[in-house]
């Protein structure tokens, strides 16, 4: 089942997103599924969901700017680089250099976010939307508490400023991806050793370090800016929401009627996992998104893995 990197069906695909280098793996035939990773991971999170699913859709399981082997521009003032508005745009883009206009997401932790932004932004684009272990960042923020504060707390120390974080982590960066990945795992599969060794490999870049604080520094900032311009809107397209039953979402959301406030179509349920969902219980993970993305799904894709760039 595990197979880290991604087995020889899936090729390599990087395209040049307004200069920012975007990297994916691809592979399968049928309707198109972008994957989306959270943090502080890169695409190799799907690595046990992502070959079992490119067996009915053509599966892109892409690396967010700033993660794994994407681009990661260094950031600016505002952090704009790294807004989910510009992170969905990217995805959009390796989407269509790929032939698909219209696709379905499915985005875990920080690709939940993205992908949030892109069924918003692109309505046209998203056809359904799956997010794991998320509610949306602005609820998160207007319902803060003692207890989110101490759950999340990487969310503020993160977001810090005059290079805190980055002098931090950078220390030792291998002791921070090992010790917050293992914080937030309560049974299910182990995490692979080669998957936790890929991300400390990426992760180890000061740049991706850079860049991923920056990427929590826009959601208390330009991502709230956007989010509080859309207050009100709903997401059309029909949403499926996961989450783990351990994890803190699970614990403190009530994460289906939240969702609903933002989403018009929305169904859902807790799998017996903390908060990795595609590592700790990717037999369930790939039952829910299979289900739920062929119900209604366009017609199979005419890409081929042949078509994918080296």
């Amino acid at each position: 089942m595990t197979s880290v990197p991604l087995p020889s069906p899936f090729r390599s695909h990087t395209v040049d997103a307004g200069g920012v280098g975007i990297h994916a793996k691809v592979a399968g035939s049928g309707p198109p599924l972008l994957l989306l990773h959270g943090y502080p991971q890169t695409h190799v999170i799907w690595h046990h969901v992502a070959p079992a699913l490119a067996a009915d859709f053509t599966v892109v399981a892409a690396d967010l700017r700033g993660y794994g082997d994407s681009g990661k521009p260094a950031p600016g003032p505002d952090d704009a680089e790294y807004s989910k508005r510009v992170m969905a745009a990217d995805q959009v883009h390796l989407m269509r250099d790929l032939g698909f206009d219209r696709f379905a997401v499915a985005g875990h932790d920080r690709g939940g976010r993205v992908g949030h932004r892109m069924a918003l932004d692109h309505p046209d684009v998203v056809t359904r939307l799956a997010v794991l272990d998320i509610v949306p960042t602005r609820h998160t923020f207007a319902n803060a508490d003692a207890a989110f504060g101490l759950g999340y707390y990487h969310w503020f120390f993160l977001a810090a400023g005059h290079g805190i974080p980055e002098r931090l982590i950078g220390g030792d960066p291998e002791f921070w991806i090992r010790a917050r990945m293992g914080a937030r795992h309560a049974g299910g599969t182990p995490f692979d050793p080669a998957a936790e060794a890929e991300y400390v490999r990426c992760f180890s870049d000061p740049a991706a370090i850079a860049a991923s604080c920056s990427d929590y520094r826009a959601a208390a900032g330009i991502d709230l800016e956007h989010d509080d311009a859309d207050a009100g809107r709903r997401i059309e397209v029909p949403l499926l929401a996961l989450w783990g039953e351990r994890s803190f979402v699970g614990r403190n959301y009530a994460v289906l009627d939240v969702w609903r406030e933002y989403a018009a179509q929305v169904s859902g349920r807790a799998l017996a996992a903390d908060h990795y969902l595609p590592e700790e219980a990717p037999a369930e993970v790939t039952a829910e998104l299979r289900t739920f993305f062929t119900t209604g799904s366009a017609p199979r894709a005419a890409f081929t893995t042949g078509s994918a760039g080296a």
